[in-house]
């Protein structure tokens, strides 16, 4: 492995060692920000949301490049960040989601420089807020206010996704849905209603949708809370629905679907509200774009089968306005979101020589 490629993996632990759960990654964007000053880069500034922004000036007055890398990750600050290295292995909570991503624009920055390479137009660097969880993509909803149409590409850095190019966002929609009842005593008011039991008759109906194959279509209620004791009938009681398509329009019947299940459960004595808490819009390009074609062939130049796949990433928001992006990954990995997440280091060379390529020729 050569030196660049370790220099550029003794930063991501360096990043992965800030704390910077969503909606809480100011001290790594201070940390990211002050790197960009140290290397140079003009226009160095960081917005209201967090967003970190800094520019290499390119050579001709082409449009530039947008290259962003989300900062935040999954786990709270007080999760144990400790890294375990091994021979060919980097273990520790955020390493490849997302701290290799953002490392991997420092270890472009000094390729770059090292083999004299001059590049035709601008490229900013972007580490951006809010891609994970409830985060609603906002930090990239800004980048791309910011730039809009003028660049000749977006493109978004992961950390695990090597050989895979994102090229159609997943369109998700999330709800916070909450029943409200009178409650009372488990025994002494038995036969009043629950808030917790309409919400469960709730989810049973929501199971009982069908969802279609084609196009990939899912709904998943990940968070339930409510009550007050084991002795108590609920008054109170919420859970939290995520519903994903890689159709914007299967989507919408879907939350039309949920919408009318929501109304429905409202009931003398049962009050049942749904709040939307994120919406991530659904978008693409064609298989045949030659942003697309661009990366496959970088792929391919590091001896890697590109495979096209459709997800949630930062890339959604360009793609939902018809922006060419794609979103790319520096090497391969596993356990992501979890604290046994690892990335695998011998790749690394080959994910940022594809990085390279795909930066000087994409103004061809």
């Amino acid at each position: 492995m050569n030196t660049l490629v370790n220099r550029m993996l003794d930063l991501a632990i360096e990043i992965q060692q800030i704390p910077a759960p969503t909606f809480d990654e100011g001290i790594r964007g201070d940390f990211v920000r002050a790197r960009f000053v140290d290397e140079g880069l003009a226009s160095v500034s960081k917005d209201s949301l967090g967003n970190v922004y800094g520019c290499l000036s390119g050579e001709a007055d082409a449009p530039p490049l947008v290259i962003c890398a989300h900062l935040d990750t999954v786990f709270p600050i007080e999760k144990d960040l400790r890294v375990k290295r091994y021979s060919e292995r980097i273990a520790g909570a955020g390493i490849g989601d997302n701290s290799l991503g953002v490392a991997g624009m420092f270890g472009l920055l000094w390729t770059l420089r090292e083999q004299n390479i001059r590049l035709a137009g601008d490229v900013w660097l972007v580490g951006t807020v809010g891609e994970e969880g409830l985060g609603n993509l906002n930090g990239m909803r800004a980048v791309v206010e910011r730039f809009g149409a003028t660049p000749q590409a977006y493109l978004v850095l992961e950390g695990m996704a090597l050989g895979h190019i994102y090229h159609r966002g997943l369109g998700v929609q999330r709800y916070k849905i909450c029943a409200h009842t009178v409650g009372g005593h488990s025994w002494g008011n038995y036969g009043s209603l629950s808030a917790i039991h309409e919400l469960a008759a709730l989810v049973h109906q929501l199971n009982d949708l069908k969802l279609p194959e084609k196009p990939r279509t899912s709904l998943n209620v990940g968070v339930i809370s409510g009550g007050t004791s084991i002795n108590t009938i609920a008054a109170d009681a919420c859970m939290e629905l995520d519903l994903r398509s890689e159709s914007a329009e299967t989507l919408a019947e879907l939350v039309r679907d949920v919408e009318n299940l929501v109304e429905t459960a409202n009931k003398p004595k049962v009050t049942v509200e749904a709040q939307v808490i994120g919406r991530r819009p659904a978008g693409e390009i064609t298989a045949s774009h030659p942003l697309v074609k661009l990366a496959e062939d970088c792929l391919r130049q590091q001896k890697i089968e590109p495979a096209l796949v459709v997800g949630s990433t930062d890339a959604n928001i360009p793609l939902s306005l018809g922006f060419p992006s794609v979103c790319i990954g520096l090497t391969t990995g596993g356990g992501a979101h979890t604290m046994d997440e690892f990335i695998n280091t011998p790749p690394v060379s080959k994910g940022l020589a594809q990085l390279v390529d795909f930066v000087t020729r994409v103004w061809e």
